[in-house]
């Protein structure tokens, strides 16, 4: 093993918790819509996607070197910048997982990064193509393709199984939604996983133990593939709360498509070394399969909260990092300061959700989102024009009152005897 000063074993530690903290914030992209159709049960979920992510950590090393050799210059970088970078991405990472939103761990960690380098040594440090072309574009892309394809996939599964019995339609697709939700965890293995092995050998280099350019060791491939395994396999219940039941309710044919639209989007921007959200790209893909299928919904408040965590986890998380960066210029006090201060904020934060705790046991419970929330203008304005589904008793396209009350909220409809399909 390479020469391992006692700062960037610090910082290798911090990088590993990090990966720690992004293994369970980001277990919902996996398995959220499978625990929440009921196609597996919550901890068979979360140990079937730990270990998957362990195999996905050894599939690649293209999103590993865009962290370590492209977003900032090697040159001039000290492994306290590094150190500065994880301190805000695991900050945010934490604060978003109390409030149940899920947010990108991979954002928090490139803005980290950005805000720690800049401070150290300007805007030079950073390479802002590569942030342009690497990391904003498939932030922005990733949402709308994985959206438009779950979308496009939800249609089509509805009208496949149209001939189908609803019995026999539901477990076909539950069966499929776990060999999609495999595919996730073995996708999310080999995009975020590689992050932190990125930023570890970024230390590395820093700390002048493996040359510039090099690529990440095995021990930092496998300490990387173990770390997020062990986070996924603790289940980040409230996102998977949130995301499995807060932003729609799904069907086991949503799920299947939506998970199967985010691991292909996921899975090929890995092969060209795009340090793509997983978040961005399943969250996308379990909106675009919620307005895919008739009278479904998607909750917008939720989804609006966690649009605004999109935009401020890049800025936040940088301005964390550069003020970390700024107080350990001061020398060794610095460091112990920021040490002292990150793991007091992590305390707190884990006393904190202690007040009310989800876990395997209540994480299908929707009692605390909106579950109820009030029908937009859309929705309203489509209820009150829709047939009811008494008029269409022959046609293929009514719905069951089943449906219906899933699906419209209370106040959709001008009076209780004429229900109407949402949109």
């Amino acid at each position: 093993m390479e020469h391992i000063t006692l700062l960037l074993g610090i910082v290798i530690i911090t990088a590993l918790v990090f990966d720690f903290t992004n293994g369970f914030h980001d277990t919902a992209n996996a398995m959220a819509t499978t625990i929440s159709t009921g196609a597996l049960k919550p901890k068979t979920a979360v140990a079937m996607s730990a270990v998957l992510n362990l195999v996905g950590a050894f599939m690649s090393v293209e999103v590993a070197k865009t962290i370590s050799k492209g977003l900032v210059n090697e040159e001039g970088i000290q492994p306290e910048v590094i150190f500065a970078a994880l301190v805000g991405a695991i900050l945010w990472n934490l604060v978003t997982w109390l409030v149940g939103l899920p947010s990108s761990s991979s954002h928090a960690l490139m803005g980290g990064l950005i805000g720690a380098a800049v401070a150290s040594a300007g805007m030079g440090a950073v390479n802002g193509s590569v942030v342009v072309t690497k990391v904003l574009i498939p932030a922005i892309a990733a949402p709308l393709v994985a959206g438009f394809a779950a979308y496009l996939a939800t249609k089509v599964t509805y009208k496949v199984g149209n001939g189908m019995g609803k019995k026999t339609s539901a477990k076909g697709y539950r069966a499929g939604q776990i060999a999609s939700a495999s595919l996730v965890s073995l996708a999310h293995g080999t995009n975020d996983a590689q992050k932190t092995m990125g930023i570890i050998t970024l230390a590395l280099v820093a700390g002048g133990a493996i040359a510039p350019g090099s690529n990440p060791p095995v021990w930092v491939i496998v300490s990387a593939g173990l770390a997020i395994a062990m986070g996924t396999y603790l289940g980040g219940w409230r996102i998977i709360r949130t995301m499995g039941s807060g932003l729609t309710d799904l069907q086991p044919q949503q799920g299947f498509a939506a998970q199967t639209s985010a691991a292909s989007v996921i899975l090929a921007s890995s092969s060209l070394g795009f340090s793509l959200s997983t978040t961005h790209a399943c969250s996308g893909a379990v909106m675009g399969s919620g307005l895919g299928r008739k009278g479904g919904v998607v909750r917008w408040s939720t989804a609006s909260r966690m649009f605004i965590a999109w935009g401020l986890t890049l800025p936040a998380a940088a301005l964390v990092a550069a003020g970390a960066e700024l107080v350990m210029r001061v020398g060794d006090v610095g460091v112990a300061a920021v040490t002292v201060f990150l793991v007091g904020s992590c305390v707190a934060i884990w006393v904190i959700s202690r007040r009310q705790v989800v876990d395997h046991t209540n994480v299908n419970e929707v009692a605390s989102l909106d579950a109820e929330e009030p029908a937009g203008a859309v929705t309203t304005a489509m209820a009150a024009v829709a047939v009811p589904p008494t008029a269409a008793a022959g046609s293929t396209a009514a719905v069951t009152d089943d449906e219906l009350r899933a699906t419209i909220p209370a106040s959709a409809t001008a009076t209780p005897a004429a229900p109407a399909a949402a949109v």
